[in-house]
């Protein structure tokens, strides 16, 4: 059991210092142009849509994107209506992750890891120091994954594991409130499909039962957001607002 558990919260810590080192090399490696896209590209909706989906992808995380958004209508340099093009791009963007996590490369991770950790050591460059961190973080996140999914084997058999995913199937609000509760702890969404997708893997849990977390991890990463907003105009909180019902519809009508 001590094994499960240091196992899984090692691996979740790994595969989150994985997002944050690709996402923060990402962003590096692009300069200072995510304020350019968001500021250029949001003169109508449809563009703010792909700005949102554009920037969640560099910086590897929605809530970024979101948190991002909020400071721009918090200081005027965006109107509401073009941060809600942004936010509905940043939840298609963090998408790409959850594919990115489908590959299976888990086997090369490490060697993956040892690139990357080599270029961030020899090379001297920023632009090279970036490349770095991307790959070491690409390298993290799959080896966190395969420590989470080998500490992850043992819940098929856990008697009371099974019958938590079978309530889950039965009662889908209670794989939402799992999902949301989960994502509000870990503060990444990515974290919580990389262990559906692991547990889904594993044959632990069915896709009736996942599916319900999957849609709770939506709404329980608007909490940064909501954070971020409440000491900022009453735009900006709007903004947020708009984000969590945004995600809050999404989840009832798939729900249904």
């Amino acid at each position: 059991m001590q094994t499960l558990i240091f196992e899984f919260i090692g691996g979740l810590g790994i595969f989150l210092l994985g997002i944050k080192y690709m996402g923060d090399g990402l962003q590096k490696s692009a300069g200072d142009r995510l304020r350019e896209i968001l500021d250029r590209f949001t003169s109508n909706p449809f563009l703010g849509v792909l700005a949102g989906i554009v920037v969640t992808v560099l910086i590897q995380s929605s809530s970024g994107t979101t948190v991002l958004t909020v400071g721009l209508v918090s200081a005027g340099f965006m109107t509401l209506r073009q941060a809600i093009g942004v936010i509905m791009g940043a939840n298609i963007g963090t998408t790409i992750t959850a594919f990115i996590i489908g590959i299976d490369v888990g086997e090369y991770a490490l060697p993956i890891i040892a690139v990357g950790a080599l270029i961030i050591f020899f090379f001297k460059h920023q632009k090279f120091t970036a490349i770095g961190q991307v790959i070491f973080g690409f390298g993290s996140l799959f080896f966190g994954l395969e420590l989470m999914s080998s500490g992850m084997k043992p819940l098929r058999t856990l008697e009371a594991f099974q019958e938590l995913t079978i309530s889950m199937s039965e009662h889908s609000i209670l794989g939402v409130v799992i999902g949301t509760l989960f994502t509000v702890i870990v503060q990444s969404s990515s974290a919580t499909i990389g262990i559906l997708q692991g547990l889904y893997a594993e044959g632990a849990i069915t896709l009736k039962a996942a599916l319900p977390v999957l849609f709770g991890d939506n709404i329980g990463t608007t909490i940064t957001a909501v954070l971020a907003s409440l000491g900022a105009t009453v735009a900006a909180r709007r903004a947020a607002f708009v984000h969590v019902i945004f995600n809050l519809v999404g989840t009832t009508i798939f729900l249904l």
